[in-house]
This record gives C-alpha cells, structure tokens and sequence, in this order.
C-alpha cells in the first residue's frame, strides 16, 4: 500500500483521553500540577462518561487530554478501566477514510461518524478484530478526528 493509493492523511496526535474512578484526583496532577489548561466539560449517560477536557499547546499544534470517570461504575462502556481510554488522530477527510477503512476490512465501534466531546465529528475503530473485519485496535480503542481547515492547513 503506497500513500499515493490512501484517499486520506493522519496528520497528528488530536487527543489521548485518560479514564479513572475520580477524575479531580486526575485533575490534581493534570491541571494543577502540570499545568494544562481546562477547556472544557462532557456528560453523556449513553456513553456513561463525565469528562473534562484539557489542552496543552496552541493551534493546530494544541493537542487535548481527556480525562473521564463514570456516570455509573456499574454501567458500560466503563471508561475506567482501561486507563489509557483511547487515543484520537486528526484526519483530513474523516468520511473518506472510514468509506476506505471499511473497505479494507477495518472494523468500526458502534456510532458511526458523530459529534464529539470537543465539537468535531469522530468515529471509533473497534479495539478487537472479528471474522468480518479482521483489521481492528489490537486492544487500543482508535478515534479518528475530523481535522479542521486550520490543522488540515498546518499539518497537511
């Protein structure tokens, strides 16, 4: 596969979101320590997830740090328990690639393309591979991010 033959480009790190039981205990070393900034806030029962989103950098160069706790510890999907939740990409042309990707034999989560946390529409890549798609995450939970005009222009 030569990049001549890929329809789409990842052109960087968008995020990598960190799950855990309580997430000011996240915050303390995140925000307080480190020092990243708070840009944001996410809850949703049907991803069972509370969510605060934090950024370090700017512009296109400006890469998220979601951390998240449950809504419910009981309830799936549980956001905690892998600590390393996800880890989103930035993307040129989100609905070319998952057309491609698809294609190819890359298997999706449930959802779709859709809105975000953070505004932009995503997808997951299903962290486990099945008979009919045999690509998948090996483990790892992949969002890919549609890119805006202004990253697309930087990292393009």
């Amino acid at each position: 596969m030569t990049a001549a033959q890929r329809p789409f480009k990842v052109l960087g790190i968008q995020q990598v979101a960190i799950g855990g039981t309580d997430k000011n205990r996240m915050k303390k070393l995140w925000v307080d320590m480190l020092g990243l900034e708070q840009t944001g806030t996410f809850q949703s029962e049907r991803e069972n997830v509370d969510e605060d989103i934090l950024s370090m950098g700017r512009g296109a160069m400006k890469v998220e740090v979601d951390i998240m706790q449950p809504l419910d510890l009981d309830k799936k999907p549980a956001v905690h328990t892998t600590p390393l939740n996800h880890i989103g990409l930035w993307i040129d042309n989100l609905p070319l690639a998952v057309e491609w990707l698809t294609a190819q034999g890359v298997r999706f989560a449930p959802g779709g393309i859709r809105a975000g946390a953070a505004g932009y529409d995503i997808c997951f890549l299903h962290p486990k591979s099945n008979d009919e798609f045999p690509i998948a995450g090996e483990g790892v939970l992949i969002e890919l991010v549609q890119a805006p005009a202004d990253v697309i222009a930087a990292l393009g």
